[in-house]
């Protein structure tokens, strides 16, 4: 019964992992492309 609980809990762990990982990384990617579009603006009034 403990084994089984301990799988549960190690299969929760390692999907929240990845999935935390995903919204990481797309978070970054906005922010980068948010970074980007500011760069354009810039350098197009220059």
């Amino acid at each position: 019964m403990k084994r089984d609980f301990l799988l549960i809990i190690i299969a929760l762990f390692l999907t929240i992992s990845v999935l935390g990982c995903n919204t990481f990384r797309g978070a970054g990617e906005d922010m980068e492309s948010g970074g980007k579009s500011i760069q354009r603006a810039v350098d197009k009034n220059d």
